[in-house]
């Protein structure tokens, strides 16, 4: 019987930077699309207030930064304690993979392996390891597991996607990034990974190429519904899916840490708040419900809701939630809400041990 160590994470772009990370809000201030009752830091709400500051938020910046990098290291820690053979990791891609001429709902990435450069034509500035242009990392796949799980998913009914080799890009930010932070003090991330991509840009990820979107960009795209593209798989079928995982990988011979890798509610997402910050209580109601195991919010969560809410990434989260729901874990062993008005997102971490582990935290 396989043994699941459960994750949840963020991918979050800027951490990777030494910019300040409410950079995006700094320009959208200049975006002459941005709704007038915005403009004015007094209309904002009174933490946005608070975190933007005198400093144009590069205190909070540097807090947040902080807070990120010790979640990390102590998820880290939770998965050199469970000694994986392999981790998945359910993340997006924002037309890095998949293009045109392929746009699966669910893949399977079972490589042998992949070398990734994330600093190679890298445009947000220096790094924050210092590390060269040209550095290379080795990400090691596990194919065997992958091809076990397709193959397991597949024969329950879930239509999901493989792949052997990339199509147009060795690995995306939301799998690259987890494993360049997961190995934040650079001491070898030695775990092979099998990349479990979901559709999670859905309508947007042709149409706006997977990018972030200033107000004035939205505008010239708009919601027409001819000109997006078919939408991400329903949460109820995430949930599905996560399920079917973890029983697959129950009756498998392997120990497996299963990864959601996400930031939550993006900014950039949320219409109704005219793109400038997220929707920071939706991501307190659903981390509420993570944190009580209400699997009928997660489970009875509609697309449009994801959609209005800026939720678009948090489908992998929902992955991670039927997973834990399939396996009997009600609550997270140890969790953190990272509550963050001007750096685009809330951050969210979780770890759900197997059963029979119960550590201090």
């Amino acid at each position: 019987m396989g043994q699941i160590l459960g994750l949840g994470i963020t991918h979050y772009p800027n951490l990777a930077t030494k910019m300040n990370m409410s950079w995006r809000i700094q320009k959208l201030l200049e975006d002459p699309a941005l709704a007038p009752r915005y403009r004015s830091v007094d209309n904002w709400h009174p933490t946005m207030r608070e975190q933007w500051g005198n400093d144009r938020g590069q205190a909070h910046s540097d807090q947040h930064r902080r807070d990120l990098i010790e979640q990390f290291r102590k998820v880290r820690a939770e998965l050199d304690a469970f000694n994986p053979d392999f981790v998945l990791i359910w993340g997006d891609d924002q037309y890095e993979n998949f293009r045109e001429d392929c746009v699966p709902a669910f893949s399977i990435l079972a490589y042998d392996s992949v070398n990734i450069q994330p600093w190679k034509a890298y445009r947000r500035g220096p790094n924050a390891w210092n590390e060269p242009d040209d550095k290379t990392f080795i990400v090691r796949g596990h194919r065997a597991g992958g091809k076990y799980l397709a193959t397991a998913l597949l024969k329950g009914g879930i239509d999901v996607a493989y792949a052997y080799k990339p199509l147009h890009h060795p690995l995306g930010h939301a799998f690259a990034n987890s494993v360049l932070y997961l190995d934040y003090d650079r001491k070898g991330f030695p775990y092979p990974v099998v990349p479990f991509a979901v559709n999670a840009y859905g309508r947007w990820v042709i149409a706006a190429h997977g990018a972030p979107m200033q107000p004035s960009e939205a505008a010239q795209l708009g919601d027409q519904e001819s000109e997006l593209d078919p939408p991400a798989p329903q949460p109820w079928r995430c949930f599905e899916v996560g399920a079917a995982v973890a029983r697959a990988l129950q009756s498998s011979p392997w120990r497996v840490a299963v990864i959601a890798s996400s930031s939550w509610s993006h900014s950039f997402l949320v219409q109704k708040h005219a793109r400038l910050f997220p929707d920071v209580e939706a991501d307190k109601r659903y981390y509420r419900a993570l944190t009580e195991g209400d699997w009928k919010l997660w489970r009875g969560t509609t697309l449009g809701e994801v959609e209005d809410r800026g939720h678009h990434e948090v489908l992998n989260w929902f992955c991670l939630v039927g997973a834990m729901h399939e396996l009997g874990r009600d609550q997270p062993d140890d969790s953190a809400f990272l509550e963050s008005w001007i750096t685009n997102s809330d951050k969210v971490f979780a770890v759900y041990r197997p059963n029979h582990v119960r550590r201090e935290s």
